[in-house]
């Protein structure tokens, strides 16, 4: 299956910060720990492996082993989990909500750069073990951001009340989905496989966790993946000390906002990604899941009655540590705090948010892991594939938005030069004569003069605008055909991997899908990839 490549800044769907992010400008240096690239590992194994200890790594193969009980897990996950006792073992991880039947394709392409990481690193580094890990968000509480994926065209969601943590969320209702979801896929064989994946999944476990658990092991289980859970008491144990450094010190609000306004200061004008609050905790019971606060010397819950002293805030940490759940800014510390981990795979904004954190980091002292952008792809079929070359639709043209699409490809199969730019050119050097004899005679008529000017570039946009649009009318058919294609692979004029499901590929290449972005997603390789199957 052929594979093409364009730059992340080409697509002109990345932030200018992550494209000098993959350019190393030197001035982001300060926000990371080392770049992804092969020889620097070394340094972030020796660093991690000193930091880890093997009273953590027996904590965390314990909590794994219950999690993977009712779990048919393939040999190489459980030996995978079980090499997590050894310190030359570490983890790869990539982190994601719980959308509804994995939701957009980017949560496989996520996953599939973890997987792809962890082979490579034990290429070059044989000596050590690498696992790679799957985080599920089971204490996020956006259940709008995660009740619905898209299938052709259509919108499939889940519709029910939600408090608290998703992961607790009982699955009742899934079963409408399922009978909605089963009559749109049709019949054949990779309909019958969906239907018996998203069956088994959502009908068959009580929660949302376990139903996203046993999805994701489903789809990646014979490549080793190791899916944790990290909304247990014994995990949370080991993050004790930094919930109470958090709520009696504000360490993270301090570090964080201190990094925000060296970011800020920068002359890039780098958008802040995420902003702290004093104290980053949320607290967590059935159905409850809301951010802790600090006022007038007691701490209390948002929109409850929950109080306490300090003294008994502290004595709460230590009796249920599971009901205290980092936010945004205190996350990526506890996934650190409990994985023997290298190196983070995440989209752009969350690398964004990861480059606030240094500072912190370094004031709890746990190191920074290695921060790399995940895999993106555009897939096409052969058909699409030919018709973009029939069009002469290149690789960077198509990923141009609409308007700027339109015109480019007007203009190139246009019989008659509509760009009037030339002309401008001529008519501001008439006027530069003008301007002068202005100057010479009364200096009173340059007013006039730049009026005149400014009267005569508009008419000729006006003009170049009308000739572009009767161009259109005339090339109607062809630019129909381009805007055609172009829908197709960029549904909602965005990206694909942001919009489409998993599952509408599946339906047409079935295990292939999976093995086909194994085999060609290069982690390493800071490129978007275009596939075609």
């Amino acid at each position: 299956m052929p594979t093409e490549n364009i730059s992340f800044k080409k697509t002109g769907y990345f932030s200018s910060l992550i494209c000098d992010y993959l350019d190393e400008k030197s001035s982001l240096h300060p926000f990371y720990n080392r770049y992804p690239k092969l020889e620097n590992f070394k340094g972030q194994i020796e660093e991690k492996q000193k930091s880890f200890s093997i009273d953590s790594r027996n904590v965390l193969v314990t909590a794994l082993k219950k999690q993977y009980q009712h779990i048919d897990a393939s040999q190489l996950t459980l030996d995978h989990i079980e090499n997590l006792k050894k310190d030359n073992t570490f983890t790869i991880t990539t982190g994601h909500q719980l959308n509804i039947f994995t939701g957009p394709l980017y949560f496989l392409y996520k996953i599939i750069s973890t997987i792809n990481l962890a082979k490579e690193l034990k290429q070059a580094y044989p000596e050590y073990n690498f696992v790679p890990v799957y985080w599920m968000a089971t204490e996020d509480h956006d259940f709008d951001e995660i009740n619905y994926f898209n299938f052709k065209g259509k919108k499939v969601q889940w519709n029910r009340a939600s408090n608290g943590a998703v992961g607790e969320l009982s699955t009742d209702g899934l079963d409408e989905v399922f009978e909605l979801f089963s009559k749109d896929l049709g019949v054949g064989e990779n309909a019958d496989a969906l239907r018996d994946l998203f069956s088994e999944a959502y009908l068959k476990h009580n929660n949302l966790a376990d139903a996203t658990r046993f999805l994701t092991n489903a789809i990646f289980k014979a490549y080793g993946l190791v899916i944790i859970d990290a909304n247990t008491a014994e995990l949370k144990k080991e993050f004790v000390p930094y919930i109470k450094d958090e709520l009696l010190k504000e360490t993270s609000f301090k570090a964080v906002s201190e990094t925000s306004n060296k970011i800020n200061e920068l002359p890039e004008n780098y958008k802040i990604q995420v902003n702290p609050r004093e104290i980053n905790l949320f607290y967590l019971k059935e159905n409850l899941r809301e951010r802790i606060v600090f006022e007038e010397g007691i701490y209390g819950v948002v929109d409850t009655d929950i109080t306490w002293t300090k003294e008994t805030i502290l004595k709460e940490v230590d009796s249920n540590p599971e009901r205290f759940s980092p936010n945004v800014i205190m996350r990526p510390l506890y996934q650190e705090v409990i994985l023997p981990n290298l190196c983070y795979i995440g989209g752009g904004g969350e690398l964004a948010y990861w480059f606030q954190l240094k500072d912190f980091f370094n004031k709890v002292d746990i190191p920074f892991p290695v921060l790399l952008l995940r895999n993106s792809v555009l897939i096409q079929s052969k058909k699409q594939q030919q018709k973009l070359q029939k069009l002469h639709i290149s690789n960077e043209d198509i990923f141009l938005k609409r308007d700027a699409f339109v015109n480019k490809k007007v203009r190139e199969i246009s019989n008659i030069d509509i760009d009037f730019s030339s002309q401008k050119n001529h008519l501001k050097q008439q006027f530069e004569d003008l301007y002068k004899l202005a100057e010479q005679t009364d200096k009173s008529f340059l007013g006039a003069v730049k009026a005149q000017e400014v009267k005569q570039l508009k008419g000729l946009d006006n003009l170049e605008k009308r000739l572009s649009k009767a161009q259109k009318r005339k090339l109607s058919d062809q630019v129909s055909r381009m805007i055609d294609i172009q829908n197709e692979l960029f549904p909602n004029q965005s990206l694909q991997e942001r919009n489409t499901s998993f599952s509408e590929f599946y339906l047409e290449y079935g295990t292939e899908l999976i093995s086909e972005l194994i085999k060609h997603l290069d982690p390493l390789k800071s490129e978007f990839i275009i596939l075609t199957l």
